[in-house]
């Protein structure tokens, strides 16, 4: 055996055991298929403090499916992330926990026909995302029917379709912060409130907080959530 065919050798079983190290430490797998694609890489990340983590990479050459791992500590949001040097960004955000998470998609309408099955912080996130929809539906609905009457010049159309705009968002708040506040018992409470009611009145969001259970409370989301209502009112 030479010198080279030696160190290798070496290189091939360290790259193994590392391999297997890494299944071995993994509590989370991602598997699923990416219908039409032939060629591309997929991601699973995270978000950091102010970039994007990749937990975990794998190259997609002929065929479409794959799987990809990580440990994770608690129920976290992640991300998988399709990239086809086209210049533009392809991702799924989904809720993953211990266990198996299933994403089926196509590689024409990859974030839109996403099916994802797993947790059960992404069944909710699932029902909540199917309402959300719906709401936007409407919301393009009514923006068309703005640009229309304002084409026509027609006051009283468009003051109505704004009153019923202003409508549709106060709905949707709505329907968000009694979500959120339905399942106190699950992280993605705290996680609506962070990221999907911004602009809501703090009295809501304070509400929410301190109606989740004790054990989502100490969440990751449930800490970030406590940080931004003790931040904004520090700066008062």
């Amino acid at each position: 055996m030479t010198k080279f065919t030696k160190v290798l050798s070496v290189i091939l079983l360290f790259l193994i055991a590392l391999s297997c190290n890494n299944t071995k430490d993994s509590n989370f797998t991602l598997t699923g298929t990416i219908k039409g694609l032939k060629k591309g890489v997929v991601y699973l990340q995270k978000d950091g403090d102010s970039t994007i983590i990749n937990l975990d990479s794998m190259q997609i050459i002929g065929e479409p499916t794959f799987t990809l791992r990580t440990n994770l500590e608690e129920p976290l949001l992640l991300y998988l992330k399709l990239f086809k040097n086209d210049g533009e960004e392809h991702y799924i955000p989904f809720f993953a926990d211990k266990g198996v998470t299933e994403i089926n998609t196509s590689l024409k309408n990859f974030s839109y026909d996403a099916k994802v099955k797993g947790s059960k912080q992404q069944e909710l996130l699932n029902e909540y995302s199917t309402v959300m929809s719906k709401f936007n539906n409407q919301n393009l609905d009514l923006t068309e029917a703005k640009f229309l009457a304002l084409k026509e010049n027609d006051s009283l159309a468009t003051d109505s379709i704004v009153r019923a705009t202003n409508t549709l968002i106060k709905r949707k708040y709505s329907y968000t912060i009694q979500f959120a506040i339905n399942n106190k018992d699950s992280e993605i409470s705290p996680y609506l409130a962070l990221y999907e009611m911004p602009s809501a009145n703090p009295v809501y969001i304070d509400s929410i907080y301190n109606n989740l259970n004790a054990p989502i409370k100490k969440s990751f989301y449930g800490k970030k959530l406590k940080d931004l209502i003790e931040n904004r009112k520090a700066s008062k």
